[in-house]
């Protein structure tokens, strides 16, 4: 008999009740030490007690009014994008692949607004993730995520990814976009070089496409600035926002230049709950917290730390592991165990990862983890690998 719950994870046998900080409650009482942080969304822990004050606060006076009205919450949290980032406009959905969905667009109504509605492919690299949408597993078109959902939606070209020779060669004056994650995430925590990223940002301009940078996972202060595509220097055309923005608390955004959404006019899209006032207070302060230089520069310390010990425990499981990568606190073990494998003896020791591809195991604690929690969270990884070791 099918669950009441369609089955489409496969979930762990742990449920949580309670979290404070880095550490997340079971049921039972058992503590974990949380460096999955609902897959890099809770950026400042659980039950961080500022955004506690911020939902609270707004809870007792307006929950949901829709976007036929004007949402002051809406507007601030936009001020303070928009004051922060290369964007002049912001649209707010509830996730990223509602982001994902909206980019898209944005793009083909670019081009249509300028005279050329069939200039519409844009261009995706392999290990791409962007969402579950049809329009967005279409851009990344991996089999285990397109099998089953055909036919797909037309205009996507997949390139290998760090391919610069295979972009040269790709990108025409037919290209609409380049669309890609500065950090893949689901891909395996692989950066795209600071160098590729501004050769791709002046491919992109030689011929007019339009730049889309997907940093729903590798956003908001994850990599230690703001938005990862800040280290190489360049700014996009459309950017997609979700996951840490809110929190916890479901939130996603679309960032762009005047010129990349002037044809994005009243009824071209729209969402019912996008940017509701309880979403985007809650997105308000995390933005006052992350956004800060003195904030930002302690998540690039505690990174240093974090690595020079994961370094460690690497040498000291060479059969385990084979290396560490990442930026900031988007950090990846490259393993030669299966990742699952040490996903599953992280339970035993009471601490929580996520597998992504290319033999990566994930680490992304809350931004604002401790000193002592980091040194924690090693010494239960090294206990986990000793386990896969024996």
């Amino acid at each position: 008999m099918m669950s009441h719950v369609l089955p489409t994870y496969n979930r762990a046998p742990i449920s949580f009740e309670k979290g404070e900080g880095a550490w997340a409650i079971a049921t039972d009482g058992t503590r974990y030490l949380d460096l999955g942080a609902g897959i890099a969304v809770n950026v400042l822990g659980h039950a961080n007690p500022d955004l506690v004050a911020a939902l609270t606060e707004q809870a007792g006076r307006i929950w949901h009014v829709s976007n036929l009205y004007q949402i002051p919450q809406q507007e601030r949290l936009a001020d303070l994008l928009v004051d922060n980032t290369f964007a002049d406009t912001v649209f707010f959905t509830n996730s990223g692949t509602e982001a994902a969905e909206l980019a898209i667009k944005m793009v083909r109504k670019y081009w249509d607004h300028a005279g050329d509605p069939d200039r519409i492919e844009i261009l995706t690299f392999e290990g791409a993730f962007h969402g579950r949408s049809t329009g967005a597993i279409a851009a990344a078109g991996s089999d285990k995520m397109v099998k089953g959902f055909g036919p797909l939606m037309p205009g996507f070209r997949h390139l290998p990814w760090g391919d610069m020779e295979a972009l040269k060669q790709g990108i025409t004056k037919s290209t609409a976009a380049v669309m890609l994650e500065p950090v893949q995430g689901e891909g395996g925590i692989r950066p795209i070089a600071d160098e590729d990223l501004r050769q791709i940002r002046a491919l992109c301009d030689s011929v007019g496409a339009l730049l889309v940078l997907d940093e729903v996972q590798c956003g908001m202060g994850r990599t230690g600035r703001l938005f990862a595509h800040e280290y190489a220097g360049i700014v996009p055309d459309i950017m997609m926002v979700a996951k840490g923005i809110g929190g916890g608390f479901p939130l996603g955004a679309v960032l762009a230049t005047e010129n990349a959404a002037k044809a994005m006019v009243a009824g071209t899209h729209g969402s019912t709950y996008g940017g509701n006032p309880l979403a985007c207070a809650v997105g308000a302060r995390v933005m006052e917290i992350v956004a800060d230089d003195a904030f930002l520069a302690e998540v690039n310390r505690k990174a240093a730390l974090f690595r020079q010990k994961l370094e460690g425990l690497v040498a000291a499981h060479p059969d385990v592991f084979d290396g560490v990568r990442g930026q900031g606190l988007m950090l990846g073990l490259k393993c030669r165990a299966a990742p699952a494998d040490l996903v599953k003896a992280g339970y035993a020791q009471h601490i929580l990862t996520v597998p992504a591809a290319d033999s990566t195991l994930r680490l992304l604690p809350p931004l604002n983890i401790t000193d002592e929690d980091i040194a924690e969270a090693v010494a239960r990884l090294d206990r986990a690998a000793a386990s896969l070791d024996a």
